[in-house]
């Protein structure tokens, strides 16, 4: 067994309502949605066709990301964050890395108190966006 780098949490939400409870979960954290990827809809651009849906949502927090940045330059492999909403079994699920394992690549101690913080406030807006 590895180490725990990721996270999900289950919903009854659809993909979109759940996407969208995502976003308003980060924006009542001061987090922004920089870009949200519809894979099933860039596939379909080639010509390919996904089971399930499946969304990737590129979340930032400006001044935590300077912060990161200014430590360690070597974050920039990192971010920024994603938080993922796809449908797996019949159900929605989101999910996101965890920011302690990715900085733990790193290996800078420096950044760990940013990655805990960041961490839990990603995983709160989660559970709540899951309802």
């Amino acid at each position: 067994m590895g180490e725990v780098w990721f996270t999900t949490t289950t919903t009854t939400k659809g993909v979109d309502e759940a996407a969208r409870a995502v976003e308003q979960a980060l924006a009542q954290r001061k987090f922004s949605v920089l870009w949200a990827l519809d894979v099933n809809d860039k596939l379909r651009e080639k010509g390919l066709y996904l089971q399930g849906r499946f969304r990737i949502l590129e979340v930032c927090s400006a001044p935590r990301a300077k912060e990161a940045l200014e430590t360690n330059p070597s974050v920039v492999h990192f971010l920024p964050c994603k938080v993922t909403v796809y449908e797996r079994d019949g159900h929605t699920e989101i999910g996101l890395p965890l920011p302690t394992g990715l900085i733990g690549l790193v290996g800078d101690e420096r950044l760990r108190a940013l990655a805990t913080e960041v961490e839990a406030t990603l995983v709160e807006a989660v559970r709540e966006a899951a309802g």
